[in-house]
C-alpha cells in the first residue's frame, strides 16, 4: 500500500481538496472555500497547511468567528446544500463564537463544517492560554458545547483518526435525512504530528446526494388518502428547495388541483403568481393560507418540519378530522402528529405520488375558494405596500417599493426581528429560489453575514439583504467583509428605534413597552447612531434616504454600483402588516397588571384550538 508522510493537519487541508460535488452538470469543489481566524490553536498548522492549499481551498479572512460561520450558513442555503464552506477558529472564545451559528444550521437542516483548535491531547502544557478546566473530567473542553448543536462531532487526538473522521463526517452533511453541522476539534499537537496515510485515503471522490425513493405501501397509503379528500392542501417546507424539486411541485399542484401554501423556509418555492400559490402559512403568514388551513381535511407537508411559526402552534388546522401525510427524507419529521409518513426525497416523492394518483383532481370548487381567498389576500398586500408619503413609512412600504424594483431572479435575505414577517407577506416572489428568511434559529445577525456567503454562491444575482436597526447594531462587520471581498450586498437598513417588534408582543400580550425600544430602555443620553456613515466607514457606499421615493430612486444607484451598497430608512415602530395565526408564548397567570390578565384570559382562549398529538 502506497503512502504519504503528512501532518494531520495537511492531511485534513488534502482530504477536503479531493472530494467533488455535482451541481447543474458541472462538477465542482464539494468543499468551496474556508472561512477562518487564525489564533495560536490553528494558525501554525492548520493555517500552515491552508496556505500551502491555494486556490484549491481558498481561505476568507472573517472578522467575527460567529459572522463567518453564518455566511457559511448562508453560502449552504443558496448552494441547496450541494456545496459546502468550512469555517476555522482557534480555540476558547474563538470557537464558543460559532456556537451559535451551528445552532442555527442545525437548526435549519444546513451543512457546514466547523473545525476548531482545540486543547493538547498529551495534556503536558495544561492549562494552556483560552483553557476551561473542569476539575472531574479533565477531557472536557469548551468544544464540547458543540455537541448539542452539532448533527456530527468528533475531537481528533491521533493523526490517523481523521482517516475515519473525515468521511463520516462528510457523509453527514450531504444526507438529505441527518443534513446539518459537522464539528471536528483539533488538538494543537495532533494538528502538528506526522503519519503515513494511505494515498487511496486521497483519491478524487465525486458525491452524489441521495434521493431515496418512498415505499410502496407508505406511497398506495399516502395516495389513497389524498384521493379521499375534499379539501386538500400541500404545506411547501425548505425541503422543496433542497431536493431542487420547485418545478415538480409546480407540475403536482397543477396536475391536481390542489392549493400550495408555503412555511417560512419554503416561501418561493411557487413564483408569487402560480395559479395554485395561495400564501404563506402560518403565524407570519397570510390570511388566505390559514383559512384554508383551518378547513383542509387532508394536508400533504412536503419537506418540512413544521416549526411552530408554521403551525400557529398546531392551532391553524381547525378541522377535526384532517389527516396529515408528511413527505420528507427524515423519518423524525415524517413521523410527527400521527402523521402518514411518506419517508423520501421530496423530487422522487412528489413524482411517484402523482404517478400514483393519475388523473385524481381535488374538486373544482375547493380550488376555487383558494383562488378567491389568495385574491383577496393579495389585495390586502397591494394596499399595505403601495406608495405612500408617509413621513415615517411602514416596513410594508420599504418591502413593497424594493419588491416592484428588483429584478426576477434577484435573491431577497433577512432573518429575525419584524423583518420575516413583513417579506414573508409582502414579498411577491417573481422566481422560485429567490427568498431566504433564516427563521428556524431567528438568529439576529444572520443577515449581513449570510448575505456574504449567499452572494458567493450566487455571484451572477444581487443579493438584497434587509436588516432592522437592531440587527444591525448586534452584526455589521461583513459589510466589510463584502467590500474586501468584492462580493456586492444591496443592504437596506431599516431604522425603527430599537427591538420593535418584541416590543409589539410586549404589548400585546399585555406588558408595558419595557427596555426594547430606545425610547423605553435605560439610557441617559439619546444618541442614535449614523448607520450611512458607519457603512462608510467599512468601505460600502452609503446614505439616507427619507421617504419612498428616495428609497427608490437609491435602489437604482444601489443596483448600478461597483461595490456593497447601504440604504438607510427610518421606519414606523407600530406599523405592521395584519396576521391571524394565534401563537403559543407565555403569558402570566398571575400579574397585579391588569392587561396582563385580560391578555392570559385571550390566551387560554386559543389554546383551546391546539391539536394535540393528532
Amino acid at each position: 500500500m502506497k503512502t504519504v508522510r503528512l501532518t494531520m493537519a495537511q492531511a485534513l487541508v488534502r482530504y477536503l481538496t479531493r472530494q467533488r460535488t455535482e451541481i447543474d452538470g458541472r462538477e465542482l469543489s464539494l468543499f468551496a472555500g474556508v472561512f477562518a481566524i487564525f489564533g495560536h490553536g490553528n494558525v501554525t498548522c492548520l493555517g500552515e497547511a491552508l496556505n500551502e492549499a491555494g486556490e484549491a481551498l481558498p481561505t476568507w479572512r472573517g472578522q467575527n468567528e460567529q459572522s463567518m460561520a453564518l455566511a457559511a450558513v448562508g453560502f449552504a442555503k443558496a448552494r441547496r446544500r450541494r456545496q459546502i464552506m468550512v469555517a476555522a477558529s482557534s480555540i476558547g472564545p474563538g470557537a464558543t463564537n460559532m456556537i451559535t451559528a451551528a445552532g442555527v444550521a442545525h437548526a435549519n437542516r444546513l451543512p457546514v463544517l466547523i473545525l476548531s483548535g482545540d486543547t493538547f491531547a498529551n495534556r503536558i502544557p495544561d492549562p494552556v492560554l483560552q483553557q476551561v478546566e473542569h476539575f472531574g473530567n479533565p477531557t472536557t473542553t469548551v468544544n464540547d458545547a458543540f455537541r448539542a448543536v452539532s448533527r456530527y462531532w468528533d475531537r481528533i487526538t491521533r493523526p490517523e483518526q481523521i482517516i475515519e473522521s473525515l468521511p463520516q463526517a462528510v457523509a453527514t452533511m450531504l444526507d438529505p435525512a441527518d443534513c446539518g453541522p459537522a464539528f471536528i476539534g483539533l488538538s494543537q499537537d495532533a494538528q502538528a504530528e506526522a503519519f503515513d496515510y494511505p494515498e487511496i485515503f486521497f483519491a478524487p471522490r465525486t458525491h452524489i446526494v441521495r434521493q431515496p425513493r418512498p415505499d410502496l405501501r407508505e406511497l398506495s397509503a399516502a395516495a389513497d388518502l389524498l384521493r379521499s379528500a375534499g379539501k386538500p392542501l400541500i404545506v411547501a417546507g425548505g425541503g422543496v428547495h433542497y431536493a431542487l424539486a420547485t418545478t415538480a411541485l409546480a407540475d403536482f399542484a397543477a396536475a391536481h388541483d390542489v392549493p400550495v401554501v408555503e412555511t417560512i423556509a419554503g416561501r418561493a418555492a411557487l413564483a408569487h403568481d402560480h395559479p395554485m400559490n395561495a400564501g404563506p402559512l402560518g403565524v407570519i403568514g397570510s390570511a388566505s393560507a390559514n383559512a384554508l388551513a383551518a378547513e383542509a381535511d387532508v394536508v400533504l407537508a412536503v419537506g418540512t418540519r413544521l416549526q411552530d411559526f408554521t403551525t400557529g402552534s398546531w392551532t391553524v388546522f381547525r378541522n377535526p378530522e384532517m389527516r396529515l401525510i408528511a413527505l420528507n427524507a427524515a423519518r423524525y419529521d415524517a413521523a410527527k402528529h400521527r402523521a402518514q409518513p411518506l419517508v423520501g426525497d421530496a423530487l422522487v416523492g412528489l413524482r411517484e405520488l402523482g404517478a400514483a394518483l393519475g388523473d385524481w383532481r381535488a374538486p373544482a370548487d375547493w380550488a376555487a375558494t383558494a383562488a378567491a381567498e389568495y385574491a383577496a389576500w393579495n389585495d390586502i398586500v397591494d394596499q399595505a405596500t403601495g406608495p405612500t408619503n408617509a413621513a415615517l413609512p411602514a416596513y410594508a412600504h420599504v418591502v413593497g417599493a424594493i419588491n416592484r424594483k428588483a429584478a426576477d431572479k434577484d435573491l431577497v435575505l433577512t432573518a429575525a426581528g419584524g423583518l420575516p414577517g413583513e417579506l414573508a407577506k409582502n414579498w411577491k416572489a417573481k422566481a422560485p429560489g429567490t427568498f431566504d428568511c433564516e427563521f428556524g434559529f431567528s438568529c439576529m445577525g444572520y443577515e449581513i453575514a449570510g448575505g456574504w456567503g449567499a452572494r458567493m454562491a450566487r455571484p451572477d444575482d444581487d443579493v438584497i439583504v434587509f436588516v432592522g436597526d437592531g440587527s444591525y447594531l448586534m452584526m455589521n462587520s461583513d459589510i466589510y467583509s463584502s467590500v474586501l471581498t468584492g462580493h456586492k450586498l444591496i443592504v437596506v437598513v431599516c431604522d425603527n428605534g430599537g427591538f420593535a417588534v418584541i416590543d409589539r408582543l410586549q404589548n400585546f400580550k399585555g406588558s408595558a413597552s419595557f427596555n426594547n425600544l430606545l425610547d423605553d430602555c435605560r439610557a441617559e443620553t439619546d444618541v442614535r447612531v449614523d448607520f450611512a456613515r458607519h457603512a462608510e466607514s467599512m468601505g460600502a457606499i452609503a446614505e439616507t434616504v427619507a421617504g419612498i421615493g428616495e428609497l427608490e430612486q437609491a435602489f437604482d444607484r444601489a443596483k448600478a454600483a461597483d461595490r456593497t451598497y447601504v440604504i438607510v430608512i427610518r421606519t414606523h415602530p407600530a406599523e405592521w402588516t395584519p396576521g391571524d395565526a394565534w401563537w403559543d408564548v407565555g403569558v402570566p397567570e398571575v400579574s397585579e397588571r391588569e392587561s396582563v390578565r385580560a391578555a392570559r384570559t385571550e390566551h387560554d382562549i386559543g389554546k383551546r384550538h391546539q391539536r394535540i398529538g393528532v
